[in-house]
């Protein structure tokens, strides 16, 4: 370890924070008195956000606005942070998309970039600051889905990416825990934000019961990762739903999947 490593400032990482659970992950943070490094696209989102915090009496954010998609982006970001003088102590990689519709319909071009930001791009941030979340005995909390327990037709690249996420953070949790490292899957449900428009969804999908805010998974994920939790899944009804695939037939949730989806983007776009 280099001296220069050594007093850099501890900070938490987080992607995707200019909106829905990433803003509020911000928040929350902020809150627990962490120095923050918010990276998003949308840098006047960010901004809005990082003087919403200030205005708080927190620490004002640090504000990178770079696009997660392109290629490049985890080492542009590990290069940003030295010349701030931080490291990760918590690395939070909230950022991610999916598509409504079936895999052989959808943009060819788009699913393989959620494949690269879910999937690939969340591996490399995972794994590009390890020595300096074991150096403040911190964590990495990714976001998964209860997607990630079910066959998705439908939306299969999502659901695939997000089984993929649970599979390898749960490695991770084992792997790095002698390390100090705490490593967290957050897998909420319904969350009404940005991601629904995104995905082409008119409406917001699932009952109210399987509904959680904002607010609500991301204070849920910030304790779960200080608990040291390896899988949390906020809420009741989807603990209920990611139980199921446990007792019933594979099949089954095959079939209700694709009904569910294909009556979803029936009524997208009839709207």
């Amino acid at each position: 370890m280099s001296e220069a490593a050594a007093i850099r400032r501890p900070i938490a990482l987080i992607t995707g924070a200019s909106a829905g659970i990433g803003a509020e992950f911000a928040r929350v943070f902020a809150r627990h008195g962490h120095d923050l490094v918010l990276v998003a696209r949308r840098e006047r989102k960010l901004h809005e956000l990082a003087d919403q915090i200030a205005a708080s009496g927190q620490p004002r954010p640090h504000v990178l606005a770079i696009d997660l998609a392109r290629s490049g982006a985890p080492q542009q970001i590990a290069s940003e942070l030295v010349a701030l003088n931080v490291e990760p102590q918590y690395v939070v990689n909230n950022a991610g998309f999916g598509l409504l519709g079936p895999a052989g319909e959808l943009a060819y071009a788009e699913q393989i970039a959620m494949i690269d930001l879910n999937v690939r791009v969340l591996v490399e941030l995972s794994l590009a600051f390890i020595d300096s979340l074991s150096r403040h005995r911190g964590g990495i909390l990714n976001v998964a889905s209860v997607a990630s327990f079910l066959p998705g037709p439908g939306m299969a690249v999502y659901y695939a990416s997000k089984a993929f996420v649970l599979s390898f953070t749960e490695s991770l949790h084992q792997e790095l825990s002698d390390r100090g490292i705490r490593v967290t899957t957050l897998c909420p449900g319904v969350v009404p934000t940005e991601f629904q428009a995104r995905a082409g969804m008119k409406n917001i999908p699932g009952s109210e019961l399987l509904r959680m805010s904002p607010a609500e998974v991301a204070a849920a994920g910030y304790a779960g990762l200080m608990q040291g939790q390896r899988v949390l899944i906020p809420g009741v009804a989807n603990k209920f739903i990611t139980f199921l695939p446990r007792i019933l037939p594979r099949g089954f949730f095959l079939r209700m999947v694709a009904r569910s989806q294909l009556k979803r983007r029936k009524s997208s776009l009839s709207s």
